[in-house]
């Protein structure tokens, strides 16, 4: 099974099991982290807001319009902010590390 690698909000490293077509948010989420995704994932409330580390993000597709606006209201927006709900774990993104972020 491939992995991912989630720093929690105190700063702890945690490699999580990944399944393939599983948004990221829900991985966290199945793991028992705290990323609210309280739209589920419909890109409608920013609540899964994680920073991406920078030598991942040229492996995600770009944001979109929809992300992108959801994100212009989350509290700190870094250079990784992403939403987890609109990134789609696939094979190409083992090892993927992401931050989880306090957004409130």
């Amino acid at each position: 099974m491939s992995t991912i690698k989630v720093i929690d909000q105190q700063g702890v490293s945690h490699i999580l099991d990944a399944v393939e077509g599983w948004r990221v948010m829900e991985i966290i989420r199945e793991h028992g982290f705290d990323v609210a995704g309280l739209c589920g994932g419909a890109c409608a409330c920013a609540t899964c807001h994680v920073e991406v580390d920078g030598e991942w993000l040229s492996k995600l597709h770009p944001a979109n319009d929809d992300e992108e606006a959801m994100l212009d209201q989350v509290p700190v927006l870094t250079d990784g902010s992403r939403l987890s709900c609109q990134i789609i774990y696939t094979p190409e993104l083992a090892g993927l590390q992401v931050r989880l972020v306090a957004n409130g």
